[in-house]
């Protein structure tokens, strides 16, 4: 299967949505290898990001990513990705065999006023709905994220930047969903980002100096 190199820069707009996750069943899905950072007792920090990458992209393609907490190695924080679905298969082969991503493959249908449900055939893995949203202002901000690649532990930087609004929002996650232990409640924060440009680099050996190449 033919995918670009990394870098990968992404075009198009995108929702975040926040959610204290509990410790337990954030452990699940988490390598012991890395720390869970704790943000109140017993809690973590993940959410679902919602993507759609349009003209400008280098590649074209829905995603849903299931944050699974924040975790730490050494001194550097990041997210730890624990599903991950796109509608492209290009998308998923680099996913896979450059950054060890688990990529699915998943179905969009993306809503007018905004926001999308996502299945993988009869099965919904979630339906998100916007209703209001309050502009905030241009944000750019980079974040690290961990994987494994061939059972190394890896490390890739991303950077995004965007029109980013405070959303009011509608979050469905049914209970056969595979991520449903980890997201089941709404989310404390939704935002959107639009006019959005993401940078995705190489993945770094976490004890390696120089990023890894495909």
């Amino acid at each position: 299967m033919n995918y670009p190199p990394a870098p990968w820069i992404l075009k198009g707009h995108g929702f975040l949505t926040l959610h204290l996750i509990d410790f337990s069943d954030a452990a699940k899905v988490i390598p012991k290898d890395l720390e869970i950072v704790q943000v109140l007792p017993g809690k973590t920090i993940g959410g679902l990001v919602l993507g759609k990458y349009e003209s400008g992209s280098i590649l074209t393609y829905g995603e849903l990513i299931a944050v699974a907490g924040l975790v730490r190695y050494g001194d550097k924080i990041g997210s730890w990705i624990s599903h991950i679905y796109v509608d492209d298969s290009s998308s998923i082969a680099g996913g896979r065999e450059i950054w060890g991503l688990p990529k699915e493959d998943a179905q969009f249908l993306w809503q007018p006023e905004g926001g999308a449900t996502v299945k993988q055939g009869d099965q919904i893995l979630c339906n998100f709905t916007q209703a209001w949203q309050f502009k905030l202002w241009r944000l750019s901000g980079q974040f690290d994220t961990y994987t494994k690649l061939a059972a190394e532990l890896m490390r890739f930087e991303s950077s995004a930047i965007g029109n980013v609004s405070l959303v009011s929002s509608q979050l469905e996650v049914p209970r056969s969903s595979p991520f449903a232990t980890l997201i089941d409640s709404q989310p404390w924060m939704a935002l959107k980002a639009e006019a959005l440009e993401i940078t995705i680099a190489a993945p770094l050996s976490v004890n390696a100096k120089v990023p890894m190449t495909v």
